[in-house]
């Protein structure tokens, strides 16, 4: 008898307070790959609760906006970054102002800049979730 496959599927962890951008993120993200599974905060204080209370929760990708209200997405992401089990999980700046050296040396993997389009947004995705 053959043992069953299990098919991990992937999961974005969006962190973004503005409902909007997450909408459109959900909208992209769908028509790229409707099996990947949104996960969302609406702040990098959400975010972290999330990451310190589920020890289990372990995303194939984190989307960080840099603008964001009760902690900057700088501070959340040197915070990330201290969560030793996300290590190997890349963090990808998600915002208008593109930022990307300065945070590079904190542990941010690259930078995506918030879409004009859908279309352009999902094949930016698509280049980023293999």
């Amino acid at each position: 008898m053959k043992t069953p496959v299990l098919l991990h599927r992937k999961i974005c962890f969006l962190i973004d307070d503005d409902p909007d951008d997450r909408s459109l993120f959900l909208i992209a993200l769908n028509k790229f790959d409707s099996t990947v599974e949104l996960v969302t905060s609406n702040n990098g204080v959400e975010a972290l609760e999330k990451m310190r209370g589920d020890a289990l929760f372990l995303p194939d990708y984190i989307f960080l906006d840099l603008n964001m209200p009760y902690m900057s997405g700088r501070e959340c992401l040197i915070k990330l970054r201290e969560i030793e089990r996300l290590n190997r999980i890349p963090i990808i700046l998600y915002s208008t102002v593109r930022y990307f050296e300065e945070f590079s040396s904190l542990g941010a993997t690259s930078f995506v800049t918030k879409p004009n389009s859908i279309e352009s947004f999902v094949k930016v995705l698509a280049g980023i979730i293999k």
